[in-house]
């Protein structure tokens, strides 16, 4: 596994572009850190989801209820977007009000350096968009607020990906029907790029979705264990398979297990992790490769007079000084 090359926003832009036109299914896994942004690079994945509900839970440990607000949210990204050359999907709630507050959430989110954001047409205060209690705002309301959307980025960048939410099913009143309806004008009068059908439930619902929707589908599955393939999900049409918690919720599982044995059983507890880690087929997670720690190495080489430099053979955790060029 090796770290890609920095790449421009406009350049993660037209990745992403690329990726969601394309006639094959990608996976796009989501979390709240940098760190899990830089892992699912290193295990082979094409783009990640800066989730909100893990934002809410994992920075400010409140729920997922609109308690979160937009600087939390692009100073976050911008530190996401910095350290991957992924594109990185950001959920942007519901754009942190109506259509013109929509204008300067795209315009700062796309100033962070992002691919693109998502926005939910639910009624503010949002819920969790797999919890109960969500309602949605009329189709006109958010058509307007896509739009305001897709004004602001076309002012700095048209590459940048406006997805649009739907949140319908499972919400008050809503249905199947009234959320294939309101991706068809959310792709057609709001000009999103992509849409999202939130918590779809059959394979059947996913091929009809995308037979009817005129622009790519992004789907999260709401339904019944064990979760069809991926081919399953490709051959009925759908672009993008998004698990949008799944980093931040296998490490957070983790955690709570570690402690609890921790607890229980003392430093055993610890070793035998250990062990464990030691014995998995992907190995332990590389710090220094996630985070690119040897460049600190590079610049001091290449900028510190040598009496400056670190000694990094005779302190500990040292290793071979780096070759010099």
């Amino acid at each position: 596994m090796s770290r890609e090359k920095p790449l421009t926003a406009t350049e993660k832009r037209l990745r992403f572009r690329q990726l969601i036109k394309r006639k094959s299914l990608s996976v796009m896994p989501g979390g709240f850190s940098p760190a899990y942004a830089c892992m699912a690079e290193l295990a082979g994945f094409e783009c990640f989801f800066l989730a909100g509900s893990q934002m809410s839970a994992f920075l400010l440990g409140v729920p997922d209820n609109g308690i979160l607000g937009l600087r939390d949210v692009v100073d976050h990204a911008r530190h996401m977007a910095r350290v991957t050359p992924m594109p990185i999907l950001v959920d942007a709630d519901t754009g942190f009000g109506n259509a013109v507050n929509v204008h300067y959430t795209v315009q700062e989110l796309l100033n962070a350096g992002v691919a693109g954001l998502q926005i939910e047409d639910q009624e503010a205060p949002k819920k969790s968009g797999t919890g109960a209690g969500r309602r949605c705002i009329s189709i006109e309301e958010n058509v307007g607020k896509l739009k305001a959307a897709a004004a602001a980025r076309n002012e700095l960048d048209p590459q940048f990906v406006i997805c649009a939410r739907t949140d319908s099913l499972g919400s008050e009143g809503g249905s199947f029907e009234d959320a294939v309806a309101r991706c068809i004008a959310y792709a057609h009068d709001g000009g999103a790029d992509i849409v999202w059908l939130n918590s779809i439930r059959t394979l059947e619902q996913v091929a009809e979705a995308c037979a009817k929707i005129p622009v790519p589908m992004l789907a999260s599955w709401g339904g019944p264990r064990p979760t069809p393939s991926l081919e399953e999900f490709e051959r009925r049409g759908l672009r993008i398979l998004l698990h949008p918690t799944i980093a931040a919720s296998a490490g957070m599982q983790a955690a709570w297990q570690m402690l609890h044995d921790m607890q229980a059983r003392g430093s055993q507890a610890i070793d035998d992790w250990a062990a464990g880690v030691a014995s998995h087929p992907a190995g332990s997670a590389d710090l220094k490769k996630l985070f690119n720690a040897d460049k600190i190495r590079e610049i001091e080489e290449l900028c510190l007079p040598e009496s400056n430099r670190r000694d990094y053979v005779n302190t500990s955790g040292g290793q071979t000084p780096l070759s010099k060029k």
